[in-house]
């Protein structure tokens, strides 16, 4: 194999679960390792939430292909070249962030995908396939193969839009963004509500029907997760690394505080 397999697609066309963790504070290289050693499948590269600059986000995504963990990048926009620029510098995957129509489904992969799938420009040498020289249309084939193309759903529009969206070639998740769409559907952090749970429903009826994976992320209760899982969920965004570093800092001084000096 020429190429680096990307093991988020895989652990999802396996019918399994496809972990990722948010990269919030992390702009070392080392957090890919660490992310693989805790056994997560993908990197939440989040340039949509934070100051992370193109030329760290690379670095880290070239660190992930090494450690054979899915560097997935989330854009901060739908302009074409914040996507581009990722997948030509090693990213696996682009996560667009407000996707509405499928008309927005459709710019995306046409700039994530080579032909015939999409309109994606050729460059040269890529990191993805190792650096190898390879026909042309092999590599454009097997790039295309391993890239993953991710819309986020985060508003009423987006849901009622679900199926249409779903059935775009070339679109791989529908990944439901609930922090965003409960705020905009009126019931701001009701993820347990009965909205939250009729547009987890609607996603997923929507990607069993056209082949795709249904996804939530902004969801961190156990339960919850549990729940949305049990219906259907499988691109899961786990939590990030500020949330994960929080909660061990929390429970270490928790206990350090308890005893008694």
């Amino acid at each position: 194999m020429s190429i680096v397999q990307n093991t988020a697609k895989r652990r999802l066309a396996a019918g399994e679960l496809s972990l990722g963790m948010g990269l919030r504070q992390a702009r070392t290289v080392d957090i890919a390792t660490i992310a693989k050693t805790c056994d997560f499948d993908w990197l939440f590269i989040d340039m949509e939430h934070n100051s992370m600059s193109v030329d760290t986000a690379a670095q880290i995504s070239m660190a992930a292909l090494g450690a054979g963990i899915a560097p997935i990048v989330r854009v901060p926009g739908k302009e074409h070249y914040h996507a581009t620029r990722l997948l030509d510098a090693g990213a696996q995957g682009i996560v667009v962030p407000h996707v509405d129509t499928v008309a927005e489904a459709e710019r995306v992969v046409a700039y994530c995908k080579y032909p015939p799938v999409g309109h994606r420009s050729i460059a040269g040498a890529q990191p993805q396939l190792g650096f190898k020289t390879l026909p042309t249309g092999e590599a454009m084939r097997m790039v295309n193969e391993e890239t993953l193309v991710v819309v986020m759903l985060e508003t009423p529009a987006a849901i009622e839009n679900a199926e249409a969206i779903a059935a775009v070639p070339g679109v791989d998740v529908l990944l439901i963004g609930f922090n965003d769409l409960c705020a905009e559907m009126g019931v701001p952090g009701d993820f347990a509500g009965a909205k939250a749970e009729a547009a987890c429903a609607a996603t997923v009826a929507a990607c069993r029907k056209h082949g795709k994976y249904p996804g939530i992320g902004g969801v961190y209760d156990h339960k919850l997760m549990q729940k949305f899982i049990g219906m259907g969920a499988r691109f899961i965004l786990s939590g990030s690394d500020v949330a994960f570093m929080m909660a061990g800092g929390r429970e270490r001084t928790t206990f350090l505080r308890s005893l008694k000096a």
